[in-house]
């Protein structure tokens, strides 16, 4: 793992683009905070730009450096969620136009797994995470089921966990609105 991690880190400190596991999908990944890199990312998933995008974090702490006004119900959300929940925030701020959805809003979850963990906490930056699938296709639910052609066109795959049998699970998404408001976008 450690291996991977480096190689991981390199490629996404000169903008490139990695192919992930997560605590969820294997993900197309890139420094969320590199206009280029993200721009690389939509393409290799064919996905447009104004769609909602997710940033992977590891601490909860980091999140006003990405989000102001935090609403109070995200600090007990991310401290007490049990399973993978990403949280869609509005007024973000330090990201490029770019990682924003059309309505303003980006997502953002905080992974607890361990290869996605350590990459992020050791990258200090958010890393933009999108299922390794073409924009609309099914997301894979295991290493075996992404596309050879998304395979080919990532800068670096990660080893660790190519052979993991268990499928998939995606997150939960929420959106949270002023005064606390939660909005269920997928349960």
């Amino acid at each position: 793992m450690k291996d991977d991690i480096l190689k991981a880190l390199d490629v996404l400190k000169r903008g490139g683009v990695i192919l992930f596991p997560t605590d969820t999908h294997w993900s197309l990944g890139c420094d969320a905070t590199n206009e280029d890199a993200v721009a690389r990312l939509l393409l290799v998933k064919k996905k447009e730009p104004g769609k909602r995008l997710l940033m992977l974090m590891e601490n909860p702490a980091l999140l006003e450096r990405y989000v102001s006004d935090v609403p109070e119900i995200a600090w007990d959300l991310a401290e007490i969620s049990t399973s993978p929940l990403t949280m869609v925030f509005s007024n973000t701020r330090n990201l490029p136009g770019i990682v924003m959805a059309q309505d303003g809003t980006v997502g953002i979850r905080f992974t607890r797994e361990d290869f996605s963990r350590e990459l992020v906490q050791r990258f200090r930056r958010p890393v933009l995470a999108s299922s390794a699938n073409y924009s609309g296709g099914q997301s894979p639910l295991v290493f075996m089921d992404i596309p050879d052609d998304i395979l080919k066109a990532v800068d670096y795959v990660v080893t660790f966990r190519q052979d993991d049998p268990v499928p998939a699970v995606s997150s939960s998404i929420i959106r949270l609105g002023p005064g606390g408001r939660i909005e269920i976008i997928r349960e």
